[in-house]
């Protein structure tokens, strides 16, 4: 009925890639995600929010299965084209900006990651709010890269002003160290 060029049969080919991914299939869903991409691509262009989902759930997919090059890679691209059209501010960018310092914080590029989560977090600051989830994600994140630099005084501070937050936002689960969102 919808073919192989059909938005859901895109969703759903993402879908696949996505429940592989969640189980430890990476191989599996590495493939699945490949083909949506070019699918997506080609039917949608490379720069519709569909086509970069997939090319952002892609990059994940690299990075857990250790292929930080190109996981970086096609973070920046992801990153270039929802700046592009989003501009700097929309929540996707910022989320697309947090991916990526984690790929680079697991490439070992300490340095470009802390700046990234730096800036990340006074912009989600700005425009999410201090206590916003995404907020608090980016925050511990930057605490972990600190502490992964070596950086203890910036880990220390960093944490204390994240348990401060926690506190003003009784109910919260606490984030969770992914390196996404």
């Amino acid at each position: 009925i919808f073919g192989p060029d059909n938005l859901i049969t895109l969703a759903t080919r993402n879908n696949l890639a996505d429940a592989y991914s969640e189980a430890g299939r990476l191989t599996e869903a590495i493939a699945q995600f490949e083909v949506a991409l070019a699918d997506s691509d080609r039917i949608l262009g490379p720069d519709h929010p569909i086509t970069l989902t997939t090319r952002n759930n892609l990059a994940v997919a690299k990075r857990a299965g250790g292929d930080l090059t190109e996981a970086i890679a096609l973070h920046e691209d992801t990153l270039t084209k929802r700046v592009h059209g989003l501009g700097a501010d929309h929540p996707e960018v910022l989320a697309t900006r947090s991916y990526l310092a984690g790929a680079y914080e697991s490439a070992g590029r300490l340095a470009e990651a802390i700046i990234m989560y730096q800036d990340t977090l006074t912009d989600r600051e700005r425009v999410l709010g201090p206590d916003h989830p995404d907020t608090l994600t980016t925050r511990h994140n930057l605490a972990s890269a600190y502490m992964t630099a070596e950086e203890w005084s910036l880990a220390e501070r960093t944490l204390r002003a994240q348990i401060a937050r926690l506190r003003r936002a009784p109910g919260r689960p606490a984030p969770r160290r992914c390196g996404c969102g």
